[in-house]
């Protein structure tokens, strides 16, 4: 078998050090993704506190609502971004492209940190906050197509993984500096000021991190393979409708959702914000706890990113990113079984030991997906599963017709439940909370942990360097082997994407399926799981979306995804 001339190429450059203008090329595109990032996930980490703000005027359950719904807002509009600057990006150049969508993000998320709050200017707090969120999330959904395809373009054929794996690195520690810049502050200003000022704080920092990824931008020169596609007059003049107006572009869009971004997106959210949830929701670590354990999991792991990418470059991208599919198909559920045993040893063993079962009538209960956070559960049924999901209880239910208001049977005790839309004066106020004690006493005297109190042995750091003992240290290597999984499917998963579309619409055709991918399979995550575990009762049931959204890419992967390793990305695309 011949060798071609890209892959006896590549065997020379992979020998070969970095040159300087390769080093810069790096530096300038994930320094401004790092800093995108960071601004992106600063909102997400302060949503309660934000809705306090901006949301005041409402309930506090409400206020946390309409403070979601905003951080919503700008996962939904990252693939108009993608569409938007994927268009400019193919057709005006790769530079001028991600200059415009690092100063939109930088100069929105300092905005927020001097906006009024609500008591201050009324409504149009809240208004400007969500265009803000918006013009975010279309400056993200710009932003990764145009550094990826920017470092991809310069990199020597043979290093394209090892060159935009650095790309990958930038989402994981955009959110470790978020998170380490909040607890700085957080210590510094203590809780109280924080909640009523200091929170302001990281989002004017980023006015700096702004400016330096402007300045080292400005350095770069645009693209060579954009430059010769310039040069030779073959740029496309509707990226968009070529891209996905045309079957044999319009293919393999889909190939990379469903064959490559969706799994990459389940695994990622898993095994960084997922974990994260899980903590702090279902375990019930304190939020300095959770966070440090995460941060120390994202600082250890991280430089898989780089390790897999390099390797995608000998063996292939489509090998690694589908092992890490199928690595958390068949791990998942005993890898968080194990992480609340560690975490919390009490809350284990009462799912383990106590039963519980919900008795309702089939009609009264809801599968309560509430991804905008709008709908409102307000059966028996639903607001008894609702109280014991939140409160990490392994239940069954048992359907009974005309079991009308539901009751929940804990050990030898029985509750009887109630229904919001039948309760009139006083007892709208009384009932809920009376229902809630009596559960949470029969949960106590059952074995569960008392809400409101630490659980006998539950994990509790005292300092972020409180890592070294025998409950600690396992579970951060646990929450580590998460990362791994993470860097895995996203590691090669840039370099795989520039090489299924030709440079005329690389930029559109790659970020579409990326951020359709990340935004709404991923985004979707933790209210399809919520969503799932109030259904069946079982707190790790929510872990089955991952598993068949990785599992279907696994399927389509393996039939449909092309590998490309050692394509030469200069020439026009050899397969048409």
């Amino acid at each position: 078998m011949s060798i071609s001339p890209a892959s006896a190429a590549s065997i020379e450059d992979r020998k070969r050090p970095m040159t300087r203008e390769e080093k810069r090329v790096i530096l300038a595109s994930s320094a401004g993704t790092i800093f995108e990032w960071y601004d992106f996930y600063l909102y997400g980490s302060l949503a309660a506190i934000i809705g306090a703000q901006f949301f005041s005027s409402f309930p506090e359950a409400t206020r946390n609502v309409f403070a979601l719904l905003a951080f919503a807002a700008g996962f939904l509009v990252r693939p108009f971004g993608a569409l938007f600057f994927g268009r400019l990006g193919d057709m005006i150049g790769r530079k001028q492209t991600f200059l415009m969508t690092i100063l939109i993000m930088g100069i929105s998320t300092f905005v927020v940190g001097l906006l009024p709050g609500y008591n201050t200017i009324g409504w149009a707090a809240p208004v400007i906050l969500i265009l803000l969120r918006m013009l975010q999330g279309l400056a993200l959904g710009g932003e990764y197509g145009g550094a990826v395809v920017y470092v991809a373009e310069h990199a020597p054929p043979g290093r394209r993984g090892f060159f935009t794996s650095w790309i990958q690195t930038t989402a994981t520690l955009g959110l470790l500096l978020s998170l380490m810049v909040i607890l700085t502050v957080r210590t510094i200003v203590g809780e109280k000021e924080f909640a009523e000022w200091g929170w302001r704080i990281p989002f004017l920092l980023s006015i700096f991190l702004l400016g330096i990824s402007v300045w080292i931008r400005l350095q770069m020169e645009e693209s060579p393979a954009f430059k010769k596609m310039k040069a030779e007059g073959t740029s496309s003049k509707a990226p968009i409708a070529e891209a996905f107006g045309q079957w044999s572009n319009g293919k393999f869009a889909l190939i990379a959702l469903f064959g490559l971004v969706a799994g990459q997106a389940v695994v990622w959210y898993t095994g960084q914000f997922y974990a994260l949830f899980f903590l702090q929701t279902i375990l019930r670590i304190d939020m300095f706890t959770a966070n440090v354990l995460i941060a120390w999991s994202l600082i250890l792991g991280t430089a898989g990113f780089v390790i897999f990418g390099s390797l995608s470059d000998k063996i292939g991208r489509k090998k690694i990113i589908l092992a890490g599919c199928f690595l958390a198909i068949v791990t998942y559920f005993p890898v968080f079984k194990t992480i609340t045993q560690i975490a919390n040893p009490a809350l284990h063993a009462a799912q383990q030991n106590t039963k519980v079962t919900i008795i309702a009538d089939p009609n009264d209960c809801s599968f309560q997906f509430n991804p905008t956070g709008t709908a409102k559960f307000t059966s028996s049924c639903d607001v008894t599963k609702a109280l014991l999901a939140r409160s990490s209880v392994n239940y069954s239910v048992q359907y009974t017709a005309g079991a009308i208001p539901a009751k929940v049977q804990i050990g030898t005790a029985e509750v009887v439940g109630y229904e919001i839309a039948k309760l009139t004066g006083d007892d709208v106020k009384a009932t809920p909370a009376a229902f809630a004690k009596s559960v949470n006493e029969a949960l106590a005297a059952a074995g569960y942990p008392v809400p409101g109190k630490p659980a006998p042995g539950i994990l509790k750091m005292e300092g972020f360097f409180d890592i070294f003992n025998a409950q600690v240290f396992p579970l951060v290597m646990i929450l580590t082997y998460l990362v791994l999984l993470v860097t895995m499917v996203y590691g090669p998963i840039a370099a795989a994407l520039v090489e299924l579309f030709p440079t005329r619409i690389r930029y559109t055709g790659m970020s579409l399926p990326y951020h359709i991918g990340n935004g709404w399979f991923g985004g979707l995550m933790p209210a399809t799981a919520f969503a799932m575990i109030a259904q069946t009762g079982d707190p790790y049931y929510g872990l089955w979306y991952p598993v068949v959204v990785a599992g279907m890419t696994v399927v389509i992967g393996l039939l449909f995804v092309p590998e490309n390793k050692d394509k030469d990305i200069f020439a026009e695309d050899s397969r048409r």
